[in-house]
């Protein structure tokens, strides 16, 4: 029984990091309906995280109920007029109202009102995310392009004689006047642990010994990955493969793309102790920097950085800028990945349901809160582009009633509109589905 309770354990952090996630999400998402309708005339008569059994509720001044239910699993704003959750409209109350009342009511407020309230909610996301980024890059820094050696990493090949402050001037004879050209030489450099450097050190240019630019060392550690699943670390450095010693970060993706998906027996040395873990590659999918995917074989592990870079405190329009590249990346990759697997050019299996969000959320949250909050300004990204979707009852599917009206003076059929958000739930119920399905069998 004793044993079972680290399981048990990883089980409710899980479900603790993934209900904070989706609370945060869901909270600015409908924050985002909720504010833009107040500002547009529109009452809220419910504000709910979550949906079900009530478990917390309180009524503000203005008459809405603010409530946190028990399945939290999204949560809904529900407009006066709203029939329930989904935003049906609710004829019969609605021919009970004066045109004051009505006005008040989302179904009988003008278009522009409307289509803000209903935008807001992915809008939201979007800005959410935007002042994440962008206060995490401002708070992490940018790289300085210049290779100043900071704090050295733990190498089992230590000690050099390399040390924090000396400026790297050439690696093997091959000159680095930026930190790019120090990155750009891990490709020309003998597969050794130890390489000779020129460096200037207080004004004087010396030659001393320094590590590989690329070393097998881990730095990210993918999420429902081999790696992650044989419990690698970020710092750890893979030695051998298969018995074969390898001193390159090169070595190893070399030989993980050639394995062809069979077991690798690893040497990993971890804080001066050598382990041995076994992982078995995954084919994965992954987005090319020009647009598109390619398949290879995977552990999940990123290179690590021999030594801290120095970095500087970008300027507010500079972090703005990575920030906004960085929700147009999230958009285009996910918009491509969508793409390519209805084409059949990447598997399904890189579509989650809850429970993969939940496992990764509990992963990132392991791996620091700097990560886990800027996972969770990923998928609210994500979350906004889903909502996006032309398909009712999102918020894109009622953008698309909305846009009818305007082109044809008149609202969709109160019928019509019902059979479509019947349909459209149906579709995103089954997508929920498969989604789950490819969650317990891929």
């Amino acid at each position: 029984m004793i044993g079972l309770l680290p399981s048990f354990g990883n089980f409710f952090f899980t479900i603790a990091a993934f209900v904070v996630v989706l609370s945060i999400i869901v909270a600015v998402h409908e924050y985002g309906h909720y504010i833009v309708g107040r500002w547009s005339g529109i009452h809220a008569d419910v504000f709910s995280i979550g949906f079900g059994p009530v478990l917390v509720k309180r009524t503000d001044k203005r008459g809405t109920v603010w409530q946190v239910a028990a399945v939290p699993l999204g949560g809904y704003v529900k407009f006066a007029g709203d029939a329930g959750a989904t935003s049906g409209k609710d004829a019969e109350g609605m021919s009970e109202m004066d045109a004051a009342q009505r006005r008040r009511t989302m179904h009988g407020a003008p278009l522009w009102a409307r289509a803000s309230t209903v935008a807001a909610g992915p809008f939201f996301n979007f800005i959410f995310a935007f002042f994440v980024f962008a206060a995490l890059i401002m708070y992490e820094g940018v790289a300085i392009d210049e290779p100043v050696v900071g704090e050295i990493t733990s190498l089992p090949a230590q000690p050099f004689e390399l040390a924090a402050g000396d400026r790297i001037l050439a690696i093997e004879g091959t000159e680095t006047e930026t930190l790019a050209d120090f990155m750009r030489s891990a490709d020309e450099m003998p597969a050794q642990a130890v390489l000779n450097y020129t460096v200037e050190r207080d004004g004087q240019v010396i030659d001393v010994t320094g590590p590989h630019p690329q070393p097998p060392l881990a730095g990210n550690v993918a999420m429902k990955s081999a790696a992650r699943e044989a419990q690698m670390r970020p710092g750890d450095v893979i030695t051998a493969i298969n018995d074969t010693d390898i001193a390159t970060f090169a070595e190893l993706r070399d030989m993980v793309a050639a394995s062809g998906g069979a077991p690798l027996d690893l040497r990993v040395w971890r804080d001066g102790r050598d382990l041995e873990l076994t992982m078995v590659p995954r084919s994965t999918d992954l987005p090319l920097a020009g647009g598109g995917f390619e398949t290879r074989y995977l552990i999940g592990l990123t290179s690590g950085a021999v030594f801290e870079y120095g970095t500087r405190t970008p300027s507010l329009v500079e972090a703005s800028g990575i920030a906004a590249a960085q929700i147009w990346r999230v958009i285009r990759t996910s918009l491509e990945g969508l793409y390519y697997m209805i084409v059949g050019q990447i598997s399904t299996c890189n579509l989650s349901s809850p429970i993969g969000i939940a496992e990764a959320s509990a992963s990132m949250a392991n791996d620091g809160l700097i990560e886990f909050v800027w996972f969770i300004a990923v998928l609210s990204v994500a979350i906004g582009l889903l909502n996006l979707f032309p398909i009712p009852p999102l918020d894109g599917g009622h953008l698309v009633f909305h846009a009818y009206e305007a082109v044809m003076r008149r609202p969709a059929g109160d019928k019509a509109m019902q059979i479509l958000i019947t349909i459209g739930l149906a579709l995103v119920l089954t997508l929920f589905a498969f989604a789950l399905f490819n969650d317990l069998t891929c």
